[in-house]
């Protein structure tokens, strides 16, 4: 079996075996890798790149908003968070402007690693 082919059955198994939280958590992280491909891109002038990678972006937001669970009152505060993201990538990717996708990217890190202390809380009982 081939290495890429390994790997990608690795990820499979991965995500089908996955916890709702972990499943969130895994799409902050895609979310994250994408803001950082997009800065790159538009770094090396690769416009096509920086759009696809902001697209990607906006639809995991997009997907996030989605599935929010509305009957929790945190559920707002994740929506309006994710209207916000969901509008600056809209005019990050219009712009190519990477001061916008570094913003976004650093509030995807601060929620990321906010759901990381909160799995690792109810992990502990503490949640």
């Amino acid at each position: 079996m081939a290495l890429p082919q390994a790997y990608s059955q690795y990820n499979n198994s991965k995500i089908l075996t996955a916890k709702p939280a972990e499943l969130t958590l895994m799409l902050y992280e895609g979310a994250i890798k994408f803001c950082n491909i997009a800065l790159l891109a538009i770094d090396e002038n690769d416009i096509e790149k920086a759009s696809i990678n902001i697209i990607k972006v906006q639809r995991i937001i997009d997907y996030l908003r989605k599935t929010l669970d509305m009957s929790y009152p945190v559920a707002q505060d994740f929506e309006n968070i994710y209207t916000y993201l969901s509008s600056r990538l809209i005019e990050a990717n219009i712009n190519k402007d990477p001061e916008i996708v570094s913003e976004v990217n650093g509030h995807l890190h601060s929620v990321r690693d906010n759901w990381k202390l909160v799995m690792d809380k109810v992990a502990k009982g503490e949640g």
